[in-house]
């Protein structure tokens, strides 16, 4: 069954092909879903899949792109909509 995960990650999390390694996570555990930049420099991330896959995702984040220094991953769990056709970068 689907769930979703809504995921605010701070830290030095942007221009340190933050949401470029999260991509490529994601496809690798075969979620749905999306990463953009927020202005305030934290990185929006929803992820819809598996329990098991989004919470290896949810753990991942913490440590993210080599380059990136997280400081906090604020994690909400949704409902998934079903509404992703693969896993993009925005």
């Amino acid at each position: 069954m689907s769930q979703q995960r809504y995921l605010l990650v701070e830290g030095h999390v942007q221009g340190v092909s933050f949401r470029a390694c999260t991509q490529e996570k994601a496809n690798e555990l075969n979620l749905q879903g999306y990463a953009r930049n927020l202005p305030d420099g934290r990185v929006e991330i929803v992820a819809e899949g598996s329990e098991d896959e989004l919470e290896q995702f949810e753990d991942w984040c913490w440590q993210g792109s080599p380059a990136a220094e997280v400081a906090t991953v604020r994690s909400e769990s949704r409902p998934a909509t079903g509404g992703f056709s693969g896993f993009e970068v925005r």
